[in-house]
Order: C-alpha cells, then structure tokens, then sequence
C-alpha cells in the first residue's frame, strides 16, 4: 500500500513496542511485538536521506512527475536538470530548489515534492542484546524503544553502562552515556531519541 504525505508533513509508520518490566540484572526478556501504530506525523524539520523514496511532481508536465529513489551519494536525477542534492534537505527546501532550477526551463514552474517511504533512518544496536544488528525504523525511536526491538538485554549485560556512538555536524563521533536503570527507575533520566547513523553498544 502507497502513502503519500504532503510537502509540510511526512506520515511515518510507526510499528515499534516496548519490552515491559525489564530489570537490570533479571533475565533477558522476550523479543518486542511490534504492533502497527496510528501514523506518526513529523512537521516540516524532517530531513530527506539516501534511500528515501520520493514523488516529484511538476504540474501539468508529466515527462518530469516521477518516483525517485535517493541515491546513496544523496542525490536525485531529473530531466532537464541532471544530478540533484536532495539528502539533507527537508521536503519544502527540495521542492523550492528544484523549482528555481526548473525556472530557467519554464516559466513559473510547480513542484511539489512528498516522501513515500522513509528508508533512511537506521541505528544499530550491538553488545548483550538478543538480537545485535541494524535496525531499519520509520519513526523517532528512543534507546529504550531500540533495545525492546533488539529483543531485550542478555543475561549478563550491564544496563547502567550503555554508550551511543554518535556523529556530529563536523564529523567527529561523540559517545554518549545512557544509563537504563536510571531511565526507567524512579530517577527519571531522560530517554535518548536516537538520530540516525547512531550505534547502540550494550556492555
């Protein structure tokens, strides 16, 4: 089934459960069922990346309305205009450059620009979980959401010890401490929403 979102919002599926009661020390808990949500909807900050589907649509000029896959250098392929950035840049900043762009082809030219499937936000989680790996998401996702998805902690993790591997902006890789006892005891510390790229290690 196709959704399409519009330029301000993107519509993401969100199909993401949290392992209950989970101790620090007990025994691992079994893998999170993941339930099918009511959509979640992201404002006009989100981000388009390599992988992500999108609808490009010029109107009244079909030969250049296509579907178009991210690539993974980040750009997009049109007629007329050739390679296009579009990785790193929200819907409604795509579709305003692609409309400059096709000015100078057409007189005022309309371009609308919705993404179909989000493909690019993806984190791993490595260590004492049941199932270390990359996960492919679709929606924000916290720590605690990414290890109940990881199938929960193994017998002998060590919970208050978790470290997010982190990029930031320039390039360098920040480790984040989180500590899970914490997070979900009576001290309350916040829960990380991870971005992507970040890498999840449970000692």
């Amino acid at each position: 089934m196709t959704f399409k979102w519009s330029v301000v919002s993107v519509a993401l599926l969100a199909g993401l459960g949290l392992v209950g009661g989970a101790g620090a020390q007990q025994a691992a808990p079994r893998a999170a069922t993941v339930v099918p949500a009511k959509p979640v909807v992201v404002g006009s900050g989100f981000v388009i990346g390599p992988e992500d589907l999108l609808q490009v649509s010029v109107w009244k000029n079909e030969s250049l309305s296509r579907q178009l896959p991210v690539r993974p250098d980040g750009k997009i392929s049109l007629p007329l205009l050739h390679d296009v950035q579009a990785a790193g840049l929200t819907p409604m900043q795509l579709r305003d450059k692609l409309a400059v762009a096709l000015a100078e082809f057409m007189p005022n030219p309309e371009v609308s620009v919705t993404v179909l499937d989000v493909r690019s936000y993806r984190v791993s989680v490595l260590g004492e979980v049941q199932k270390p790996g990359v996960l492919q998401l679709k929606a924000p996702t916290t720590v605690l959401e990414a290890i109940a998805l990881a199938g929960g902690f193994r017998d002998f993790a060590s919970p208050s010890k978790i470290v997010i591997f982190r990029k930031d902006d320039g390039g360098q890789t920040q480790r984040l401490r989180f500590n899970y006892n914490r997070a979900v005891g009576a001290a309350g510390e916040d829960n990380v929403t991870l971005r992507s790229g970040d890498v999840v290690v449970v000692p």
